[in-house]
C-alpha cells in the first residue's frame, strides 16, 4: 500500500504540475503542450530518475485518452462547419496524409538510410495532424481565425487520425513478417474499407444510441456526462474489436450527438472539455516518461532535417496538391500548410514498432519524438503570429464576455451570449441588430430588466442575446469600441459596397478582375447564385466567399429571397507585396494555370 501511495502521489503530483503550468504558456504564448510533454521529460529516467518503460500500458492508455479527445472534437463541431469544409478536408485526412507519407519515405531513404516501406513506415506515423495541438495553441494564442479556414483544420484534424493509424497499423504489420510482395495490396485495402466502413456504421448508430441514452435513462444533470463518455468509449471498443477505427466511430458519434439535442449539455460539454485537458495531460506525460533524452544527440541532426522537410516540404506540398482546386487564397492554403502541428498521436503510434518488435522501433521513436518537439516549437509559436500577418484573424474588438450553457427543448438550437456595450460603440449609435441575434436581458447599475422594458442602450449595459451558434464572431464589432475595430484586419458586418442582386456574376470582375467564377454560370444573378450556395434559406449576415471577396447579404424577404447584397474586399489584396504576399500570389497564378 506504501508503493500504491507513493505512485499515486507522483502522478497526481505531476498532473497538478503540468495543469499549473498552463499559466506560463497563456503568459508567454508558449505551446502548452510542448510544456505538458516537458514535465513528463524532466520527471523521467534522464530528470529526476523516474523509470517507465512501458510501451504497452502508454499505448493503451493513450488510444483512449485519443478518443475521449476525438469524441470531444466532433462533440464540439456543428454539421454546418462540416458541410462547408467536408470535401476539402476529406482529401486532406487521406489523400493528404498518404501523400505526406509518400514524401517523408523518400527523404528518411535519402537521410537515414531507410528502406522505402521503413520510410514510408516513418512518414505515416508523422502525416496526421493533432487536433488537440492546434486548436488549444490557437485558443493560447487568443487568435480566430477565418471561418473557411478553422472549418478545415477542425475536420481535418478530427478525421486524419483513423488514416494514419491505419498506414501504421498496416506497415507495421507487414515489416514485422517481412512480406512485402504485391499479393498483400488487396487485402490491405479490404481491410481498409472494412474499418471505415464500420467506423462510419457504428459511429452513425453509436452517435444515435448515445442521444437516446442521454435523453431517457439521464435522472440528473451530475449523471449525463458519465453516461455520455462511457457510450463514446463502448463505440470505440466495439468498433475496435468488430474490426473496425475505433477512432472514426467516435469522431462519428460526438459528430452526430453533439448536433442532436441532448439533455444537460452545457454540463455534458463543460465536463468533456475538463477530460479532454486530463486526457491531454495525461498522455503527454505517459509520453515524456516513456523518453530518454539522453539517446537524442546521436539522433538529433537526421531527425531535425527530416522534421524541416515535413514542416517546408512535404506538408505544404500535400495541402496544395489537395486544395488547389477549390479555390482557397494562397494565404489560406498557405496558413492551414503552416498549422499542420504534430502532437500526441504521432508519438502515440511511434510506439507501434516497439510492441511489434521491429529492428529499428528505438530509432523511429527517437526519430518521431524530436520531430514533434520541432514542430510545436517551431510551428506552435508562430501560430498566432503568422495569421495575424496573413490577416486571416477574425475581429475579436470586444467579443463576448461569456457564453451561458443553457438546455433547449427538442432540436431548438441557440447559444446565450453576453456582451458589455463600450462607450461609442456602434449598436448605441443606432446600428441594427441581426435578426438571427435575439436580445433578451439588459443588467444595468446591477438590476436586471427585459430588453423591451430597458428603453435605449448605455455603454457599460450588460447585453444577454440568443444568437445561432457559430455567428457570434460577427456580433462583436457591433458593441465594441469603434476606435480599437478600425484596422485594415477586420470584416464590416455587412461589408463595404452595396450590390444589387440582379446583377450578373461576372460584373464581380469589375470590383477586382482576379476573382475566380465557376465557368458557365457567369450571367446568373447575385442573389440565386448566393441562395444556392448558401443552401436556399439565407439570413442576414451570411456570407459566400469568392476568391478575394466575401458576399454578404444585407436583406432577405420572408421567403428567404436575397434583396440586398454587400461586398467586403479584402484589404490586403491592395497593399505593397512583401517576400511572403509574393509568393502566395505565384501560386496563385501557377494554380489558376493548372486549372485551364
Amino acid at each position: 500500500m506504501t508503493t500504491f501511495y507513493l505512485a499515486v502521489l507522483v502522478f497526481s503530483g505531476l498532473v497538478l504540475l503540468a495543469a499549473l503550468s498552463s499559466a506560463l504558456a497563456f503568459r508567454f504564448g508558449a505551446p502548452l503542450l510542448l510544456l505538458f510533454l516537458g514535465v513528463g521529460l524532466l520527471a523521467g529516467t534522464d530528470g529526476f530518475g523516474i523509470e517507465f518503460d512501458n510501451d504497452a500500458l502508454t499505448f493503451y492508455v493513450g488510444s483512449l485518452a485519443l478518443a475521449v479527445i476525438l469524441f470531444d472534437s466532433g462533440f464540439g463541431t456543428s454539421f454546418k462547419t462540416f458541410k462547408t469544409s467536408a470535401a476539402p478536408a476529406l482529401l486532406l485526412a487521406t489523400a493528404g496524409v498518404v501523400a505526406t507519407a509518400g514524401l517523408v519515405a523518400v527523404a528518411a531513404a535519402l537521410i537515414l538510410g531507410f528502406s522505402l516501406l521503413e520510410g514510408f513506415l516513418l512518414g505515416a506515423i508523422v502525416a496526421s495532424t493533432d487536433a488537440a495541438a492546434v486548436f488549444f495553441l490557437m485558443r493560447i494564442g487568443g487568435i480566430r481565425v477565418m471561418d473557411r479556414v478553422s472549418a478545415t483544420l477542425e475536420v481535418e484534424s478530427g478525421i486524419n487520425d483513423p488514416m494514419a493509424i491505419f498506414l501504421t497499423m498496416t506497415l507495421v504489420s507487414i515489416l514485422s513478417m517481412n512480406e512485402t510482395g504485391v499479393q498483400e495490396i488487396l487485402p490491405m485495402l479490404l481491410h481498409f474499407v472494412q474499418e471505415i466502413g464500420f467506423g462510419l456504421l457504428f459511429g452513425v448508430v453509436g452517435g444515435g444510441l448515445t442521444v437516446l441514452i442521454a435523453n431517457r435513462f439521464s435522472l440528473n444533470r451530475g449523471l449525463a456526462p458519465i453516461l455520455v463518455l462511457t457510450a463514446a468509449l463502448l463505440i470505440f471498443s466495439a468498433t475496435g474489436a468488430a474490426g473496425g477505427s475505433g477512432f472514426m466511430a467516435v469522431y462519428v458519434a460526438g459528430l452526430i450527438a453533439g448536433n442532436r439535442h441532448v439533455r444537460y449539455v452545457g454540463s455534458i460539454r463543460r465536463f468533456q472539455e475538463g477530460m479532454t485537458w486530463l486526457a491531454q495531460i495525461i498522455m503527454f506525460l505517459l509520453l515524456g516518461l516513456l523518453a530518454t533524452p539522453r539517446n537524442f544527440p546521436e539522433i538529433f541532426l537526421p531527425a531535425f532535417a527530416l522534421a524541416l522537410f515535413l514542416v517546408f516540404v512535404a506538408r505544404p506540398a500535400a495541402v496544395w496538391l489537395c486544395l488547389w482546386k477549390f479555390n482557397y487564397r494562397p494565404r489560406e492554403t498557405n496558413f492551414i500548410a503552416w498549422i499542420g502541428l504534430r502532437g500526441a498521436a504521432s508519438i502515440l503510434l511511434a510506439i507501434l514498432p516497439s510492441l511489434y518488435g521491429l529492428e529499428n522501433a528505438g530509432l523511429i521513436f527517437n526519430i518521431v519524438f524530436v520531430m514533434v518537439l520541432v514542430s510545436l516549437i517551431l510551428q506552435g509559436w508562430t501560430l498566432a503570429p503568422l495569421a495575424r500577418l496573413l490577416k486571416l484573424v477574425q475581429p475579436r474588438a470586444s467579443g463576448a464576455l461569456e457564453i451561458v450553457d443553457i438546455d433547449l427543448h427538442e432540436n431548438a438550437k441557440h447559444e446565450l451570449l453576453v456582451y458589455r456595450l463600450a462607450e461609442g460603440a456602434p449598436v448605441l449609435d443606432g446600428a441594427s441588430i441581426p435578426r438571427w441575434a435575439i436580445p433578451s436581458l439588459v443588467v444595468r447599475d446591477g438590476l436586471s430588466m427585459r430588453y423591451f422594458y430597458a428603453g435605449n442602450l448605455k455603454a457599460g449595459d450588460y447585453l444577454y442575446l440568443f444568437v445561432i451558434p457559430g455567428m457570434s464572431y460577427l456580433l462583436d464589432q457591433l458593441f465594441a469600441d469603434p476606435a480599437l475595430a478600425a484596422n485594415a484586419g477586420e470584416e464590416p458586418l455587412l461589408g463595404t459596397q452595396v450590390l444589387l442582386p440582379d446583377r450578373p456574376l461576372k460584373e464581380l470582375r469589375a470590383i477586382d478582375p482576379t476573382v475566380a467564377i465557376p465557368a458557365g454560370i457567369e450571367d446568373m444573378r447575385l442573389a440565386d447564385y448566393m441562395k444556392q450556395e448558401l443552401g436556399g434559406k439565407p439570413i442576414i449576415a451570411d456570407r459566400l466567399h469568392l476568391g478575394p471577396l466575401a458576399l454578404i447579404v444585407r436583406d432577405a424577404d420572408a421567403e428567404h429571397n436575397i434583396t440586398s447584397i454587400g461586398v467586403w474586399r479584402d484589404a490586403a489584396s491592395e497593399r505593397p507585396e512583401g517576400p511572403l504576399r509574393s509568393l502566395s500570389r505565384f501560386f496563385g497564378r501557377l494554380r489558376r494555370r493548372v486549372r485551364r
